[in-house]
């Protein structure tokens, strides 16, 4: 028999067989919709006497009824049940919802009777299964009508149909003709199926055609039909027992359990085994789905089920539903991975005549049937009546020949369809490649592939009026291209061909030695037309030799080539349009990188805002300046922002055309702070001139206002010490004639003890005023840099001095502890004695209205350091401004309470650069609302010592 007449009749065995099973498949469904098959929930086991009750579900009807496992029922309604089939067919005839009397013997004791109602079987498992079948159908009908000559897809959808069988029939128990129809090709898909699975998995992507091979694919049938063969033999001969029912139903989920674990187990091994990397992905996906559709069914079902466990509906239909992801996973490999390998030029040797012979044959068996159908059932028409069939079914039947015919057209015609299936598909494929590289090797690889030449090369062209060049090949190593001015196509001419490229007399010398080069017959235009004119441009160039044969290319195949060619142009230049406009679109991203960073880098705040007044951009110094992440103020309308401050004044500019700048503007922020800002408006234009927003620049200048107040109290301070000094040295003139004076009436009234002791008190003070305008004077003067040997008790004893006044008013105790005989140290008087005055003073802050404040200042020598401690028990500092204490201007007294002094925070930022410009180090330790320590540590200097005073611990003033 003709292969292609092989193929014809499968072909039609095959859709026969499929448009059964689907009608049948509806027939079921709509029967087991309509038919409620009534059931007592019970799972019931022959015995001596009766039926024993295995497991009672909860909330069934005889749980209700009161029956529990272990009850042997004897009689329903007075008619013994020693079968379970006695059983159903008692069930069966009262139907649904009503009411049975079972006789019950519990415990071999008494018997009792209970009233039992039949409910409707649950079988809501049945549409997850149909749904699952349905998918199979599918997914077997897609690979059939799209791939059905590729290897395997006949098999596939032998097993794919099967599985619609196996899930989609099921037993209603109406016990007629078509339950038992229905009833025996499940028991055949359930024998078939689990072997095509596995038949499938083994054969998968290798040949079948060895003799073993053949065998060991045969040999994997015969467990499913002994299967099938003594379920059909326990119904039809043995009159077999529920117990043995249930034994072959175990050995039949076994056997499709063993079977699907089995092949999953094949295609992972495969999977780990596999090279080619697209084998890899089909079985990377095959396996998965495998093992994730048969361990879940296999744990929670099978394994409980032929263990007699009980089994939760809820797992059961889980269990089931797991089942899905087969199919799904086999159509993700088949849609994403090609499951079947395609052949793009069919070979079928069918021809026209045999189909047309066949379709008036089909036609002619049809009338005569339809003739008959009248001829019995209205004899009274006679011949006028066989005349009105025949024309009626001729005029239905006409519209059904023409797409039976177009459907035969299309399947068997040798060359014509097969081309135009193939440019359907290659149409796609060109057209979802939009990088130029990959699209010109695929059009060769293609090319190559359907046309089996041996030679293919594409040329392409850049730009417009760019000369051509070579851009893909296959069968061309190393050949060089020179001159390629001869691919030029005059008139209609679409294609170039030379017979023999190496004796191209009309070409030049360069052409020849390329055109030889090449050795390509066939040269095709690739056009696209010029926006505009109209006019067709040659964008690409195919070249092909000669088919492996060596033979030339027919005229049909240059046909279909030149329909080709106009798609493979339209393709290309697609392909460049993309690539020059992801060029373009990189260097615009590029641009607009460069410009986002410019505006992220500036340190000056900008936002824009559109038409509506919403803020569309706003950079990283404007979240830093005006405490607001970009993503809360993107899209917000300014009002929901900023203050009525700023908005009063935007308002009051945004409808001038010219830019306006908002001078030390005070700008509330969302944190608390209040900054000053010069505050810049502009119009936001278009190239046009069309103005589509605002963009606002705003320069934080607190810091630098902040600084040129600092800058005018230093100044100030400075004047108020060039007065201190002038007054210091003024008043030095009147005491010391004040001295004298109370000198020489000393030495007078020497005599006289009352006297006396008034004059050492006028002399004494006047000697400490003189001591404390000294002071005064110079601490006033401008230091030098010069460094010198130091004696830090002194610097200590002259600061306290000058602030002992000071401490006695604001009733501050003075606790001095300075240690004898202290190393010297290297640094400069009038700086160090400006870092004790600032350390002092922020001790006598820090204590302000404080009922008893003490200070402590103590000095002594640790290792080879001196250090200095000085230290208050007043209101300490906060943990979490401890590392921001030593920052330029920053001060927790912005607000001082009356009396107390303003802070300028720049006392701490000098002492810390003082301690640094003497090598030493400053400490700080604190406990809010106990105290403060400041710890000072200068490098002693080596053998050189001063005996100095005694160290006092006295109490100066309390």
């Amino acid at each position: 028999m003709p292969k292609a007449f092989q193929v014809r009749i499968t072909a039609i065995a095959l859709a026969l067989l499929t448009a059964a099973a689907c009608a049948l498949g509806v027939v079921n469904f709509l029967r087991e919709i309509h038919f409620d098959l009534p059931t007592d929930g019970v799972s019931w086991t022959e015995i001596q006497g009766g039926l024993k009750a295995e497991r009672v579900p909860a909330n069934s009807p005889a749980q209700r009824a009161g029956i529990r496992p272990g009850d042997v029922l004897i009689a329903v309604d007075e008619h013994p049940t020693p079968r379970v089939a006695t059983l159903n067919r008692q069930i069966w005839r009262h139907g649904v919802w009503s009411r049975g009397t079972y006789s019950i013997v519990r415990n071999a004791k008494a018997r009792f009777d209970v009233q039992v109602i039949f409910e409707p079987t649950d079988r809501s498992i049945n549409q997850g299964m149909r749904l699952i079948g349905l998918v199979y159908l599918g997914i077997g009908l897609y690979v059939l009508f799209r791939r059905w000559t590729a290897p395997g897809s006949m098999h596939f959808y032998l097993f794919c149909l099967a599985s619609f069988v196996l899930y989609d029939f099921k037993y209603t128990g109406e016990l007629n003709t078509l339950d038992w129809t229905v009833f025996y090709a499940n028991l055949l898909a359930q024998a078939l199926q689990p072997a095509l699975f596995l038949h499938f998995a083994v054969s998968f992507g290798r040949s079948s055609n060895s003799l073993p091979r053949r065998i060991l694919s045969a040999a994997l049938y015969i467990p499913g039909f002994v299967v099938a063969a003594l379920q059909i033999i326990a119904f039809t001969t043995w009159s077999a027992t529920e117990q043995l029912h249930h034994r072959l139903d175990q050995i039949a989920i076994g056997y499709l359990s063993a079977f699907y674990v089995t092949a999953a187990i094949v295609f992972y091994t495969r999977y780990r085994r596999a090279r080619s990397g697209l084998e890899r992905q089909q079985l990377k996906w095959l396996s998965r789905g495998a093992l994730i559709a048969v361990i879940p069914f296999t744990l929670l079902y099978t394994i409980p089920y032929m263990a007699d466990w009980d089994i939760w509906p809820i797992v059961a239909k889980l269990s089931g539903l797991s089942l899905v992801f087969l199919p799904l996973t086999f159509a993700w490999a088949i849609v994403r991975y090609r499951l079947m390998d395609v052949d793009l030029i069919f070979k079928r040797g069918v021809t026209y005549t045999l189909a047309t012979a066949g379709l008036v044959g089909l036609y002619f068996a049809v009338i005569a049937v339809s003739a008959e159908l009248v001829h019995a059932r209205l004899p009274g028409l006679r011949a006028w009546g066989l005349v009105a069939a025949i024309v009626v079914t001729s005029l239905i039947f006409d519209p059904l020949k023409n797409i039976i015919q177009a459907r035969v057209d299309k399947l068997f015609d040798r060359r014509r369809f097969d081309y135009r299936s193939t440019l359907v598909d290659f149409g796609r494929s060109l057209s979802s490649q939009t990088d130029i590289n990959l699209l010109t090797r695929s059009i060769v690889e293609r090319l190559q592939q359907t046309l089996l030449v041996t030679r293919v090369a594409l040329f392409t062209s850049s730009e417009p009026g760019a000369p051509l060049h070579l851009a893909a090949s296959h069968g061309l190593n190393d050949v060089p291209v020179n001159d390629l001015s001869f691919l030029h196509f005059y008139g209609q001419a679409r294609h170039l061909f030379l017979e023999t490229p190496q004796h191209a007399m009309h070409l030049t010398e360069t052409q020849q030695a390329t055109a030889a080069a090449l050795d390509l017959n066939y040269y095709l235009a690739c056009t696209v037309g010029e926006p505009g004119t109209g006019a067709q441009r040659t964008i690409a160039v195919i070249g092909l030799g000669r088919t492996s044969r060596g033979d030339f290319l027919s005229s049909e195949d240059i046909e279909v080539l030149e329909s080709l060619a106009g798609y493979i142009g339209i393709a290309i230049q697609n392909a460049q349009l993309y690539t020059r406009l992801q060029r373009q679109v990189t260097e615009f991203e590029r641009l607009k990188e460069f410009n986002e960073n410019i505006v992220e880098s500036i340190h000056i705040g900008i936002f824009a805002v559109d038409l509506e007044d919403r803020i569309e951009s706003w950079n990283a110094e404007m979240e830093v300046m005006y405490a607001t992440p970009r993503v809360s103020a993107l899209r917000r309308h300014l009002s929901e922002v900023f203050p009525p401050e700023f908005l009063g004044e935007f308002e009051r500019l945004k409808t001038e055309a010219t830019t306006h700048t908002l001078y030390k503007f005070r700008l509330p922020t969302p944190a608390g702070e209040v900054r000053t800002a010069n505050i810049a408006i502009a119009p936001l234009l278009t190239r046009d001139f069309v103005p589509v927003g605002r963009i606002v620049l705003v320069d934080d200048i607190t810091d630098r206002v902040n600084m040129e107040g600092q800058l005018a109290q230093a100044e100030k301070l400075s004047s108020i010490g060039l007065l201190a000094a002038g007054i210091a040295h003024e008043v030095n003139t009147p005491l010391a004639v004040i001295s004298s004076y109370a000198q020489m009436l000393t030495k007078h009234a020497g005599a006289d003890p009352r006297l006396s002791s008034i004059l050492e008190k006028i002399t004494q003070q006047t000697f400490r005023a003189s001591e404390i305008a000294n002071g005064l004077l110079n601490f006033s003067r401008t230091s030098t840099t010069e460094f010198t040997h130091l004696d830090i008790n002194v610097v200590i004893r002259d600061t306290l001095a000058l602030l002992e006044h000071q401490m006695k008013t604001s009733r501050i105790k003075l606790e001095i502890d300075l240690a004898p005989n202290l190393p010297l140290i290297r640094g400069n008087q009038g700086k160090l004695q400006q870092v004790a005055l600032n350390l002092l003073m922020n001790a006598k802050d820090a204590m302000f209205n404080r009922a008893e404040g003490c200070l402590h200042v103590q000095t002594e020598a640790v290792g080879n350091n001196v250090v200095v401690r000085i230290g208050d028990n007043g209101s300490g500092i906060e943990p979490s401004h401890l590392h921001k204490i030593y920052d330029p201007f920053f001060t927790t007294k912005l607000q001082p309470a009356v009396g107390q002094r303003k802070g300028t925070g720049l006392g701490l930022s000098v002492t810390y650069g003082i301690m640094q410009e003497h090598n030493g180090k400053i400490d700080v330790e604190s406990e809010p609302g106990v105290g403060t320590v400041f710890i000072l540590e200068f490098p002693a200097l080596a053998d050189v010592t001063r005996l100095g005073n005694e160290a006092s611990g006295r109490t100066i003033h309390a």
